[in-house]
């Protein structure tokens, strides 16, 4: 904040997904804003200038002191700064990451995919978001045109708290189990804000992840739930995975992952005592 941000270096020219206004636009122009709009980072310049990144999975920022190199390979951009350099990274090969330079707040309002923040409305219009379409659980925490930036780790850690299956759709909740689902969403992202806040203390964010050893049941899989100590079970699907407890959420009953239980097929097992 309040810093002169000098030039953007592109060392990836497919990171920049805009032409116009010209990335040199943003060059000597002063950082007056930072804000997050759902899962993108948005840094208000002079001049009604945005710069908006989205991570998505594997982007990171990394912040370097002096003449501190940033990594070769995985960098994609650099904003040079007078008190030093901000590297935007992204492992992999997939490209995925992006960076717009848009004019004017409501260009960035258009970004916006309409979720709305979990801390800004009530257990009614948290009801209202969530069976405004037949979806499963999981799939409707995560949709970003419901609600803003929960993604996959904390839908599980939700659902945990929940004792609820990801799988179960949001037409068949009651009352009761929406304004439950309501409290565990606040109450999980509420204690990993402070976690990762008292972690990070004043410094940048280093080792950023969505796996953390503290979790209930994401990136966990075959280790102990920490409510009953039955192994974490997953769905796998793409590149994501969906990680439960059966014992917890579903019942006993092991959900089926695709590929697995197809190959398996009858020797699939049906329920977590089978496993054990």
């Amino acid at each position: 904040m309040g810093r002169i941000l000098a030039r953007v270096e592109l060392r990836n020219p497919f990171i920049l997904r805009s032409a116009v206004p010209p990335i040199a636009a943003a060059h000597q122009k002063k950082v007056i804003g930072l804000q997050r709009l759902g899962k993108r980072i948005v840094i208000a310049l002079e001049d009604e200038l945005f710069l908006v990144l989205h991570l998505m999975i594997a982007g990171r920022l990394r912040w370097l002191e002096g003449k501190e190199k940033s990594p070769a390979r995985i960098t994609l951009a650099l904003f040079v700064f007078d008190n030093g350099t901000l590297a935007f990274t992204e492992a992999g090969t997939k490209r995925r990451a992006s960076l717009h330079l848009v004019h004017g707040a409501s260009a960035v309002k258009a970004m916006d995919p309409g979720g709305v923040e979990i801390f800004e409305i009530d257990a009614n219009r948290f009801g209202e978001r969530l069976k405004k379409d037949n979806h499963t659980l999981k799939r409707a925490l995560t949709d970003p045109h419901l609600f803003a930036g929960i993604g996959n780790a904390y839908s599980d850690e939700i659902l945990h708290r929940a004792r609820m299956s990801p799988l179960a759709f949001t037409k068949d909740l009651s009352e009761a189990q929406v304004a439950l689902l309501f409290d565990a969403t606040r109450s999980v992202l509420k204690e990993w804000i402070e976690r990762l806040r008292a972690e990070t203390g004043s410094g940048f964010p280093e080792k950023v992840t969505a796996f953390r050893e503290a979790m209930a049941v994401h990136g966990r899989y075959g280790k102990p739930c920490p409510v009953c100590g039955a192994p974490v079970q997953r769905i796998v699907y793409a590149e994501n995975e969906t990680n439960y407890c059966a014992r917890c959420q579903t019942g006993g009953k092991v959900l089926a992952d695709r590929a697995l239980s197809r190959l398996l097929k009858k020797s699939w097992p049906r329920n977590i005592d089978e496993l054990e």
